[in-house]
């Protein structure tokens, strides 16, 4: 058994990789989706990523797919208890914006689509500068004591704000966030470390990084004249031949060969070591995708290793 790790100061355990759900209703249709999710559970897994806004950028969704199936899923298998469910508010066209109304609205709606009568983890997906944290945490204040919420956390907030709204929830002694989901791998970590990480470890937060593979740059599997068929491609193309695209894959490919695992397990490896980080999230298109995602679990890197690869992502 994977020993589980506990996010911040919560309650909660969990695996130490998230399965992200922004594929599902995406580039995974229900059978897929239903496939992954069985399959990531089988080997432990117990953390599930997703949020109202997906998969609304997709010609014909309105946002909620993800969640909505997420939720049937949940429903036939009956083994709600069994998993963490982390989803977000405020990036979805109709619950835009952190406005108290906003988030307490948004949440009721998630809890429909997901079939349940809480969420264990209630992310702001993108902060509201127009709200004053006072009116966001009072919300979500509002929302863990309705039990509708278990814990609250922040994604893609500034390291001013988040300081900001622990201070108030420490001193009007309402819900404090427990976890912070960061932009943060091998190719980007000037979104998380400085400042933001600094809160982080002061605070007693959990990161679960989002774009833990950059879009799958990570996997190894674009490579300058490789040809892709994948919906994010589009996104890779600034690592792709650049110099510390070129360092980091070297690196990553070099422990890979050495430790005979996938280089997907090597870069989520070095995220799951660095300081504050619980859990990466990855998300899975196909079951044939996720072992490499799911060995982070038993793969601990040598001090060698890791800074080996700190190096070549400077």
């Amino acid at each position: 058994m994977t020993p589980l790790r506990t996010l911040g100061s919560s309650d909660l355990e969990v695996f130490p990789l998230s399965l992200g759900g922004n594929v599902f209703g995406w580039t995974a249709d229900r059978t897929a989706s239903f496939a992954v999710l069985d399959a990531y559970t089988a080997a432990g897994g117990n953390f599930i990523d997703t949020a109202d806004a997906y998969t609304h950028w997709v010609d014909g969704n309105k946002g909620g797919e993800s969640e909505t199936l997420i939720g049937e899923w949940l429903a036939e298998r009956g083994n709600r208890s069994d998993v963490v469910v982390a989803t977000k508010v405020g990036a979805l066209p109709e619950y835009k914006g952190l406005a108290a109304d906003t988030i307490k609205s948004g949440a009721d709606a998630s809890l429909r689509r997901l079939n349940t009568d809480y969420i264990d983890l209630y992310y702001t997906h993108y902060d509201d500068p127009s709200v004053p944290v006072e009116e966001i945490i009072g919300a979500l204040d509002e929302l863990v004591r309705a039990g509708k919420v278990r814990a609250i956390a922040a994604s893609n907030i500034t390291p001013e704000r988040l300081q900001e709204s622990l201070d108030f929830s420490d001193r009007e002694g309402l819900a404090r966030y427990v976890a912070l989901q960061p932009h943060y791998n091998l190719v980007s970590r000037d979104t998380y470390e400085g400042p933001l990480q600094e809160v982080a470890s002061r605070s007693g937060l959990a990161a679960v990084p989002y774009f833990a593979l950059a879009s799958g740059f990570l996997t190894g599997k674009y490579r300058p004249g490789a040809q892709v068929e994948s919906a994010r491609s589009g996104r890779v193309q600034e690592y792709v031949g650049s110099e510390r695209g070129d360092r980091v894959l070297t690196a990553l490919d070099e422990i890979a060969a050495a430790r005979e695992i996938q280089v997907a397990t090597v870069a989520l490896a070095w995220l799951a070591a660095q300081p504050t980080v619980a859990a990466p999230i990855a998300s899975a298109r196909t079951v044939e995708q996720l072992p490499a995602l799911l060995a982070v679990a038993d793969v601990e890197l040598t001090e060698t290793e890791l800074a080996s690869l700190t190096a070549a992502s400077a």
